[in-house]
């Protein structure tokens, strides 16, 4: 069977080390330990190594360290992405100001994932978003249905 093919936004990462949020740290270390088994084909982004970089250490030292514990590939910025990025922002999906946001939905989309993993339920885990991705996602040729899904949503079900 095909692995699903998953993109992790920073936020999911982030999650990793967020004392503040024991709830959602306790969630996504469990989802780590499914990433770790392999099921899944994991993507990130150009992105979101620069924005991990932009956390102050120790945090930064350890969200590298966790990301040496999984498989994953490296998506780099590109024309394809950039173009989809604004065409989110240009159908309203979101605004200029949560670009990033477009840009990850962008890295995913074109590359084809399943879906995309985040934390981020201001912006990227909301049915308006996804139902204007998928549109958006059409209207430029991509016809693969993407969903925007939080880490517990995937995961062994025998739990």
């Amino acid at each position: 069977m095909k692995k699903l093919k998953v993109y992790l936004d920073t936020s999911v990462i982030s999650h990793l080390q967020h004392e503040d949020a024991p709830e959602k740290m306790k969630d996504t270390l469990l989802f780590w330990e499914e990433l770790k088994t392999g099921r899944y084909e994991v993507v990130i982004s150009e992105l979101t190594l620069r924005e991990i970089m932009r956390c102050p250490q120790p945090k930064q030292g350890g969200l590298i360290n966790y990301l040496g514990e999984i498989e994953y590939e490296v998506l780099y910025d590109s024309e394809e992405v950039k173009a989809l990025a604004k065409s989110y922002i240009e159908n309203g999906v979101l605004t200029q100001k949560n670009e990033n946001d477009c840009i990850h939905m962008a890295f995913a989309s074109t590359s084809e994932c399943d879906a995309i993993v985040s934390w981020n339920f201001k912006h990227m885990v909301r049915l308006k978003t996804i139902q204007g991705v998928r549109i958006t996602n059409a209207k430029n040729g991509y016809f693969k249905p993407m969903d925007i899904i939080q880490p517990t949503m995937i995961g062994d079900d025998t739990r």
